[in-house]
C-alpha cells in the first residue's frame, strides 16, 4: 500500500500523464469542434489511424517531423470532408457515415502502409520528436521534468486547447459555430451558411483528430502498426460528454484518463497477485463512472445530429 502511494509522488508518473494525454487532447478537441457545430463524427478512430500512418510515412520517406504532422492533418481533413459531404450536404445518418469512415480510413491506412513499406521481421522505424530541454525551466525541482521536458506536439496540443476555448467563446466565428450547433436556422437568418460552417468544423475537427494519431507515431513511438490507436478515439467521444462540450474541461478529462492509465501501468509493478487485466480495465471503468456522474448535467447542443436543410423549419 505504501509503495502504491509513493507512486503518486513520482515525477515520472506525472510526466507520463501529460504525454499519454496528448493524443486524447487532440482527439477530444476535434470531436468537440465537430459536435459544437452539430455533427457527430464517429470516424475518429479511423481518422486517428490514418493520421498515425500518414504522419509516420511522411517522415519515413524523407520528410521532417513537422511535415509529418502537416500531412497527417491534411489526411484527416480529407476524411472529414468526406464525412461532412455525406452527413451535412446529403443528410445521411451520422452514425452510419462515421462508422463507415472509421472502417474505410483504418483499412486504407493499412493498405497504403503495406503497399509502400517493405515490412520485415520488425517494423521499420523513424527518429521521433525528442523531449525539449528548456533552459532553467526544465531544471526546476518537481515541475521541471513534468511540464518542461515534453515533446513539441504536447505543447501544441495544450496551445490548441487555449486557442479553441478563446475562439469559441470570444470570436464571431466561434459564435457562428456554436449557434450552428444550437439553431442553424437562426444562423441562416443572419445571412450565414450553416452547411458551410458545419462542413468547415468537421474538416478542422478531423484534422485535429489526425494530429492525435500522428503524435503516436512521431513522438510517443517511432513506428506504425494498425492497432496502435487502441480505442482512444472512442474514449475521446466519451470525453466530449464529460467535458460538457467545453475545451477547458476536455483538457481535464484527457488528463484524468491519462492519469488512470499511467498509474495502473506502475501499479502492476508493485501490486502482486492481481491479474494484469484488472489493471488494464481500471482506466475505462473509472472513466465510465466519471462520465455517469457528469452526463446528467451536460447540456447537449440542441441541433446535434439533426440534419439541416435550407429553408425548412
Amino acid at each position: 500500500m505504501t509503495e502504491a502511494l509513493d507512486l503518486l509522488f513520482n515525477t515520472s508518473l506525472w510526466a507520463a500523464v501529460l504525454r499519454i494525454a496528448t493524443p486524447l487532447i487532440f482527439g477530444v478537441l476535434g470531436a468537440l469542434l465537430c459536435e459544437r457545430a452539430g455533427t457527430l463524427n464517429l470516424g475518429i478512430e479511423g481518422i486517428m489511424t490514418m493520421g498515425a500512418m500518414t504522419g509516420w510515412l511522411t517522415v519515413y520517406l524523407g520528410g521532417d517531423l513537422w511535415a509529418g504532422l502537416a500531412i497527417a492533418a491534411v489526411s484527416g481533413a480529407i476524411m472529414g470532408l468526406l464525412h461532412g459531404g455525406l452527413t451535412v450536404s446529403l443528410g445521411l445518418s451520422q452514425h452510419v457515415s462515421g462508422l463507415g469512415i472509421t472502417l474505410f480510413s483504418s483499412a486504407l491506412a493499412y493498405y497504403l502502409y503495406r503497399l509502400i513499406v517493405t515490412v520485415g521481421e520488425s517494423p521499420p522505424t523513424i527518429t521521433p520528436f525528442r523531449p525539449l530541454d528548456i533552459p532553467i525551466l526544465s531544471d526546476l525541482p518537481g515541475v521541471g521534468p513534468i511540464l518542461f521536458q515534453q515533446t513539441a506536439p504536447t505543447y501544441l496540443a495544450v496551445a490548441a486547447v487555449a486557442i479553441l476555448a478563446y475562439g469559441l467563446a470570444h470570436t464571431p466565428l466561434g459564435l457562428a459555430i456554436r449557434m450552428t450547433g444550437e439553431n442553424p436556422h437562426a444562423v441562416e437568418a443572419q445571412g450565414l451558411n450553416p452547411t458551410a460552417i458545419r462542413i468547415g468544423a468537421v474538416v478542422a475537427g478531423s484534422a485535429l483528430m489526425a494530429l492525435g494519431g500522428a503524435f503516436l507515431t512521431t513522438a510517443a513511438f517511432n513506428s506504425f502498426f494498425p492497432e496502435m490507436v487502441q480505442g482512444r478515439g472512442w474514449i475521446c467521444i466519451a470525453l466530449v460528454v464529460f467535458a460538457s462540450w467545453r475545451p477547458g474541461k476536455a483538457l481535464v478529462g484527457a488528463l484524468l484518463f491519462a492519469f488512470f492509465d499511467a498509474y495502473q501501468l506502475r501499479l502492476q509493478t508493485v501490486v502482486e497477485g492481481v491479474p494484469y487485466q484488472l489493471f488494464l480495465m481500471a482506466p475505462y471503468v473509472l472513466s465510465i463512472v466519471a462520465l455517469i456522474l457528469v452526463a446528467r448535467r451536460a447540456e447537449v447542443p440542441e441541433a446535434l445530429m439533426i440534419p439541416y436543410r435550407r429553408g425548412e423549419r
